[in-house]
């Protein structure tokens, strides 16, 4: 591995998770910048040996590459369009959450200006940064992302997907749909076990084991999705229906709203209604497309 100890790094953003990006990047021996809108997010960063600017100008010109942690899409704009002509010949690592088109634009954007754009989806809340287990999926310059892998591994495992800036995001909010959906229902599933006395903590437990278990299914599902044949189900959208009705009753006689579980069981009453209900539970794919 390359000593990446003298590699200097900048921080635009000190939410979270650019301070968890700092912290982890000076345990490592970066001399490292940091900038962020609202001063004072900095301190404990400067006790441990980081350098603040205090405009973003300052911290561009501090070298190396810009490590972008920022709101948004429009954040990134506000913060950079007033130094544009700082970045020609400049690294851009965007690991804000913008999505797809918003990465390929800020891309397009940092080509007009001769700089170089590499955008990343981070796969990790920010106590997760420089541990196992923590992942950002990029996309965009492979320049930048070979200059400097070895310094992206220190905060997490790095994955290169590509030119087409917008696909690490796509991926990245793929995984956080399926994330997303798994608390909903785990916080619908909470709410029902606390009609009946059991607390969130040991539903959790119990909830954790089922739902690993669920996991293993779904390289099965994407090839079944992927071959597009759903006439030999091992339970149909039929019976799915049925389950989703009971869990409707089940949740109003607990008093829990669902606004979690309705979504789905609209795509499921559709289907039937179409004709559909003797095929596969994931046919419901298309419905979505």
């Amino acid at each position: 591995m390359a000593d990446t100890t003298k590699t200097p790094v900048t921080i635009l953003g000190l939410g979270a998770m650019g301070q968890a990006l700092a912290t982890t990047f000076l345990k490592a021996g970066l001399p490292t910048t940091v900038w962020n809108r609202t001063p004072g997010k900095d301190t404990e960063l400067l006790a441990t040996g980081a350098a603040g600017a205090a405009t973003v100008a300052e911290a561009i010109d501090a070298g190396g590459p810009i490590i972008a942690v920022l709101l948004d899409h429009a954040s990134v704009h506000a913060t950079l369009d007033p130094v544009a002509d700082r970045l020609a010949d400049r690294q851009l690592i965007n690991l804000t959450s913008t999505a797809p088109d918003e990465a390929r634009e800020l891309a397009a954007w940092a080509a007009r200006h001769d700089c170089h754009y590499l955008d990343g989806g981070i796969m990790a809340v920010p106590p997760m940064i420089g541990q196992p287990g923590a992942s950002i999926l990029y996309s965009g310059s492979r320049s930048v992302f070979d200059a400097h892998r070895d310094t992206l591994e220190l905060v997490a495992s790095a994955e290169y997907f590509g030119d087409d800036a917008g696909f690490a995001s796509t991926y990245d909010f793929a995984l956080l749909a399926a994330m997303y959906a798994m608390f909903g229902g785990f916080l619908h599933g909470a709410a029902m076990m606390r009609s009946v006395g059991v607390s969130a903590a040991e539903y959790g437990e119990r909830a954790a084991a089922w739902v690993s278990a669920m996991t293993q299914s779904l390289s099965h599902l994407g090839a079944v999705i992927d071959s597009g044949v759903y006439t030999d189900p091992v339970q149909s959208i039929a019976f799915h229906k049925s389950a989703l009705d009971a869990i409707t009753r089940a949740s109003r006689d607990a008093n829990v709203t669902l606004d979690f579980v309705a979504p789905l069981k609209t795509l499921l009453d559709r289907q039937v209604a179409d004709g559909h209900g003797a095929l596969g539970f994931e046919r419901t794919f298309e419905e979505l497309r």
